[in-house]
């Protein structure tokens, strides 16, 4: 390995040690922010006791205590109306131009939703995407006291707005009026009137989100993200923790390493600005004005049958923390549930730092910039394959001089191969000797040997931008171009009909043929028998990772490499036409061998 590439790993190596230690810090701060938290709920004020003692004392029925301990969502759901006569269910639907929401009058939450801008499938005659949260439907409460889960409620809806009462037999009197924004926003006004003449405790209660279901693409994902609700607070992935509670070896969908326990539940025990579960392409954000205790996740294995796919499905509560209610007393609480895309513009738009679910990472802030770019290009050419390699193009444009300098800086390394080599003959026992001597060559032929990996150090945050661009778009999703039918997922032609690969993939075959034809056209210094193999085993390998990749990547990557080698045939052109051109001086490069090495070759 060269010094140079030594450096570079060692980079590396401090950049990933950095971020390990930051995210440590950040997992630190959450830790203690949880046990905070948690003493903050336990604690009680000596005046409280004393006022609780006091009226327990006076009438021991007087208050309706909340619970002693938070009630779980599975229990709550056991206190049923069913052994009760039921009222007929009533479905009203809230429309908009971009989403429809169907609202059960059994629960009065949110029992599916519509995209109307986004198909289910990749057919043709395919009708818009339908989340079905029929499991666990969205916007339910859970844990109110003489009110179950699915219980009836009276519905009155209009266009705009639909509104849901109940009452429990304690006189527990529950108002919610949802109304359906644009954005994909579903809002929602809770109302909770104590109609009794005694005070009433209302226990810890849960607001759910709907399941969302794994599909059965190797890129599909499945995690939740929050947002600390304290200073310093950062975005909060969880797919690796999902994953791994049910026995996953990886994030979201990922891998599985062994038994798969068939349901698992994971509980976060600090207050979050927003909760989010979230697909590949889609997610579900809840946002309130009250302050939330915290959100569980209830994560359910996926069937025998799915590649690599450990989560099945995922859903989501967020926390509220108990308090008690006066007679004629109500609270009301303001909450708002985002049902759509993982659209950048539209979550950027309805602000909160909601875009984060994006999860753009280290690179974020270039990430936002090439997602408005690829849009931009579409909006000039409607097809996102074109916007890709016009942004492939761009992105080369920019950073051609510098490769350009870099490829010339290599060919003048490569005149200089010769007489490096002589030196590490002449001074073979003094290696010290041998690094100053090659030093002065560089310095007097005006050669950085390490110009050569500067724009692969500058084009490695580019590329990483890229990579998570493009394979989490939800505007590459179903997008064709030529050929390729879906430019978020592999080609696949011929799928089913290939023994051991299962299907044909093209562009991962032209993009390991384009980096071989790069890297034999690149100048190098090195072993020709170790340049030999670094052209066949590179792009071997580069075939192996991209193979089952999303197509648009292999797209942008083949396209790179072609305008890297066109820009390398010009090179070679150009320098070509002054070699041979009439009355073109060829300047010799300046002698620097040694004395030493004169006398040698003298000999």
């Amino acid at each position: 390995m060269k010094k140079q590439d030594i450096a570079i790993v060692c980079l590396l190596f401090l950049a990933l040690l950095g971020w390990m230690l930051y995210q440590n810090k950040i997992a630190r701060a959450e830790f203690e922010e949880q046990a905070r938290q948690r003493l903050k709920r336990e604690a009680i004020s000596p005046e409280a006791a004393a006022s609780a003692t006091l009226r327990a004392s006076s009438d021991p029925a007087s208050v309706i205590a909340p619970t002693e301990t938070p009630v779980a969502p599975e229990a709550a759901l056991t206190v049923s109306t069913s052994a009760v006569a039921r009222l007929p269910e009533q479905i009203a639907t809230l429309r908009s131009d971009e989403l429809v929401v169907s609202i059960s009058s059994r629960g009065g939450a949110v029992v599916d939703a519509t995209l109307l801008e986004h198909k289910a499938t990749l057919q043709p005659d395919s009708g818009p995407m339908v989340f079905d949260f029929d499991t666990v439907a969205a916007l339910r409460w859970e844990g109110l006291p003489g009110i179950a889960a699915d219980a009836d409620y009276t519905i009155q809806a209009d266009t705009q707005t639909v509104t849901l009462t109940t009452q429990s037999a304690q006189g527990l009197a529950v108002e919610r009026r949802i109304v359906l924004r644009d954005l994909y926003r579903v809002e929602v006004t809770d109302r909770l009137r104590n109609t009794s003449d005694r005070p009433m405790g209302i226990a810890s209660n849960w607001v759910s989100l709907g399941t969302f279901q794994c599909g059965t693409s190797n890129n599909d994902i499945l995690g939740v993200d929050s947002f600390g609700a304290w200073t310093d607070a950062k975005t909060r992935y969880w797919e690796t923790d999902v994953a791994r509670a049910i026995g996953g070896g990886g994030g979201g969908c990922g891998g599985a390493t062994g038994p798969l326990k068939p349901r698992a539940s994971l509980s976060v025990e600090t207050p979050q600005q927003w909760v989010a579960i979230k697909s590949r392409f889609f997610t579900q954000i809840f946002l309130s004005t009250t302050t939330n205790a915290g959100f569980r996740m209830d994560i359910v294995s996926a069937p025998a049958g799915y590649k690599g796919n450990p989560v099945g499905s995922l859903s989501a509560a967020v926390a509220f923390d108990g308090f008690t209610l006066q007679p004629g007393e109500t609270v009301t609480r303001d909450t708002t549930l985002y049902i759509g895309p993982k659209k950048l513009a539209v979550l950027k738009a309805i602000g909160h730092g909601v875009d984060e679910v994006m999860e753009f990472g280290t690179f974020k802030w270039f990430c936002k910039l090439l997602v408005p770019t690829l849009n931009f290009f579409n909006s000039v050419i409607p097809n996102y394959g074109v916007a890709v390699i016009l942004l492939t193009v761009l992105v080369r444009v920019i950073f051609w001089p510098l490769t350009h300098k870099s490829t010339e800086g290599m060919k003048r390394m490569q005149t200089l191969a010769p007489q490096i080599k002589a030196l590490q003959v002449l001074h073979k026992d003094n290696p010290q000797k041998i690094q100053q001597e090659t030093w002065r060559i560089y310095r007097e032929n005006k050669v950085n040997p390490l110009s050569s990996c500067l724009p692969m150090l500058v084009q490695l945050p580019v590329f990483f931008a890229l990579f998570t661009v493009l394979r989490s778009a939800v505007e590459l999703r179903f997008a064709p171009f030529l050929w390729i039918g879906d430019l978020s997922e592999p080609e696949n032609l011929f799928a089913g009909m290939i023994p051991f690969i299962g299907a044909i993939n093209i562009l991962p075959v032209l993009m390991a043929g384009t980096m071989g034809i790069q890297s034999y056209l690149t100048p190098s210094t090195g072993d020709p028998m170790q340049q030999k193999m670094m052209t066949i085993m590179m792009p071997a390998m580069m075939l192996v990772m991209f193979y089952t990749m999303p197509a648009a990547l292999s797209l942008y990557w083949t396209v790179s490499q072609g305008i890297s080698i066109l820009q390398m045939l010009l090179q070679r052109y150009r320098d070509k036409i002054k070699r041979d051109g009439e009355g073109a001086i060829v300047v010799e490069p300046p002698d620097t061998a040694t004395r030493q090495m004169r006398r040698r070759q003298a000999r």
